[in-house]
């Protein structure tokens, strides 16, 4: 939105005493009207122009190639996925991390068990935000999970995922795009987003000593009494090539009376499985770039308070696609990757955060 142009606007007559929200949704449309207006103009100027240069030598007339689509935008938006909770030696169960929120305008449901969203029409020579959210460190000595960190194109947020329960005063598992698992026998599981993710997988019991499952993109986390396992991501073919993203975290366990939980599709770790003074299994890191939750950490039955490390969350993604006509200038501080696809070209962010410029 250009503030000069904007602020003349507003006080047209027949928009002045508009409510704010109709005032801007006129000024949108207005602008996109005159952006379309000034690319069809430029397109009859450059026949005139060539017809005129043709008439005067005499020559064959040149080929113009016909003016750009209108910049519609598809994204995904993956948040970084939250870390397991943390463990120690004679601890308790421990929860999954939640997976990060997914936003997509790509194929026909985004996460949460939404429907996509609408794509963006943009404008070229403006600046837009993007940032790619990074994972939840690792947790241990019965802290809570860390939570991850939030992605963003544009207007577009999806929510860090939430860390999974531990034991003591931090069972809980935490809220984000996903929720964290439930830790230790009586820790509630963490809330998801709406149309980001699902909650995180109930508390375990005496009987199985396993933490819940972090929630998934697609998917509620399962509960420790159940599996523990996490929820499943989404899988977007926003590339040309369907992957999955957004996986929870598995739940870890205290002994070796259970199996843990397993990472859901989409990039979830696994979690620590426990055992009789060291853990049989160590728990696993959430998949880089897909917002996938980390798992349990475990916790041995014994004595003494040696802390064990849960598995970190994974980093976030943002991936956009767009008419090939088009390119992107992205800032130093962002780390991306071109393919085209058919009529559109497909950038991906990995890592860091910026501007991002588009031009003809």
């Amino acid at each position: 939105m250009h503030l000069e142009d904007w602020q003349y606007f507003k006080l047209k007559p027949e928009i002045k005493n508009l409510p704010l929200l109709e005032q801007r949704r006129a000024f949108l449309q207005h602008q996109l009207l005159h952006d379309r207006f000034l690319a069809e103009a430029n397109f009859i100027q450059q026949q005139m122009q060539a017809q005129s240069a043709a008439s005067a030598g005499g020559g064959k007339k040149p080929v113009i190639p016909p003016p750009p689509p209108p910049l519609a935008v598809n994204y995904l938006v993956v948040a970084g996925g939250g870390a397991g909770g943390g463990g120690r030696l004679n601890g308790n169960t421990t929860g999954g991390g939640g997976a990060g929120g997914l936003r997509t305008s790509f194929g026909s449901t985004s996460g949460g068990g939404a429907s996509a969203e609408t794509a963006l029409t943009l404008t070229i020579a403006t600046s837009y935000t993007v940032t790619v959210g990074a994972g939840g460190a690792i947790s241990e000595a019965g802290s809570a999970g860390n939570d991850g960190t939030n992605s963003v194109f544009s207007t577009i947020t999806s929510i860090g995922g939430g860390g999974g329960g531990a034991f003591s005063i931090n069972t809980a598992g935490r809220n984000g795009g996903s929720g964290g698992g439930g830790g230790s026998t009586v820790g509630d599981p963490g809330s998801g987003t709406a149309n980001q993710g699902f909650d995180g997988g109930d508390h375990g019991t005496s009987a199985n000593y396993r933490g819940g499952g972090g929630g998934g993109a697609s998917e509620v986390g399962a509960s420790g009494v159940a599996s523990g396992n996490g929820g499943d991501g989404l899988a977007v073919a926003i590339t040309g090539t369907s992957i999955t993203y957004a996986g929870g975290g598995g739940g870890g366990t205290y002994s070796t009376n259970s199996n843990p939980g397993t990472g859901g599709a989409g990039g979830g770790g696994t979690g620590g499985k426990g055992g009789s003074g060291t853990p049989t299994s160590d728990a696993i890191d959430g998949t880089e770039n897909t917002g996938g939750g980390g798992g349990g950490a475990p916790s041995p039955a014994g004595g003494g308070g040696t802390p064990y490390p849960s598995g970190a969350g994974g980093s976030g993604v943002v991936i956009l696609r767009y008419p090939k006509e088009y390119t992107i200038t992205a800032g130093g501080g962002l780390v991306s990757s071109d393919l085209t696809d058919g009529a559109f070209k497909v950038t991906t962010f990995t890592d860091g955060t910026g501007a991002i410029t588009f031009a003809v």
